[in-house]
């Protein structure tokens, strides 16, 4: 039976791409709505919040502590007692640990083929993916697939036009990611089989990195309201509010952070207009 949430989406504020501030973070979610979810719905969104373990993760195995993220769904003690006992040899329960994870780093460390052949964090994303699209909600499958799909497609568009080599840049292992690798088609042979492909070709043609991104988000936002507009007062509302909260802290960071850039390079170009004596810079 499927739970149900009024309270909870009778109370969710309207949300656009372009607000410039947030009523809720992406960790707000976990303390003001998360322990309202039934277990089962839980361990859907714990599929979002993964991401942050799996950084974590990989920060962990290169001894870099001070980059962990909180947001995770496990602690920075909990990681090190699962990765070290991996390190030794042990199996954990999928209850306990995700199991693409244990599959990672164990082969992390016993250098196996499969993580000699591509970047650490290509083949824990392909793992990730993998894990996620197995779920048993068709909505949140179906976005996890979407996401990997668009950003391949996005990363093969530019390898083309950078002569890179576009199989070594795809991650995951659909029938999409193969014709990805291997079609030489101008539409990889997907038009068909896409119906979004037009748009993410033009956004691939898009030169600003910046204009670029927002366009991505917005076919993402998109993609999220057609999809889930029957979805009234269940867990797939709250998974895509979760989603577009993310999209606009993350605009609102990079905004901040584009004026960061911006008042770090007028500073540059003064000091090389004038002499600041020493204890200003």
């Amino acid at each position: 039976m499927t739970s149900k949430y009024y309270y909870l989406v009778a109370g969710l504020p309207e949300l656009s791409l372009e607000d410039n501030k947030l009523s809720y973070t992406v960790a707000d979610f976990k303390t003001e709505f998360y322990p309202f979810l039934s277990p089962k719905d839980q361990q859907l969104v714990n599929l979002y919040y993964l991401k942050f373990d799996n950084a974590n993760v990989l920060a962990l195995l290169r001894q870099q502590e001070d980059a962990f993220d909180a947001r995770g769904c496990y602690s920075a003690s909990q990681l090190e007692e699962y990765i070290a006992a991996l390190k030794e040899g042990d199996t954990l329960p999928d209850d306990l640990f995700p199991s693409y994870l244990s599959t990672f780093i164990t082969e992390y460390f016993q250098q196996e083929a499969a993580t000699q052949q591509q970047l650490p964090e290509d083949r824990l994303a392909s793992l990730y993916y993998a894990y996620a699209m197995k779920c048993s909600n068709r909505f949140v499958a179906q976005w996890f697939e979407f996401n990997l799909t668009m950003n391949n497609v996005l990363v093969a568009l530019a390898a083309r036009k950078y002569k890179w080599d576009v199989a070594q840049c795809i991650v995951g292992d659909t029938a999409v990611c193969e014709a990805l690798r291997n079609s030489t088609a101008r539409d990889f042979g997907l038009s068909a089989e896409l119906d979004y492909l037009d748009a993410l070709m033009k956004i691939g043609d898009t030169e600003e990195l910046v204009e670029k991104e927002r366009k991505a988000d917005l076919l993402r936002w998109k993609w999220m309201e057609e999809n889930s507009c029957f979805c009234y007062f269940t867990v797939e509302r709250l998974f895509v509010f979760l989603m577009q909260i993310e999209m606009i802290e993350r605009w609102i960071t990079l905004d901040k952070e584009k004026g960061n850039q911006m008042f770090r390079q007028l500073i540059s170009t003064l000091k090389d207009q004038v002499q600041i004596p020493a204890e200003f810079r």
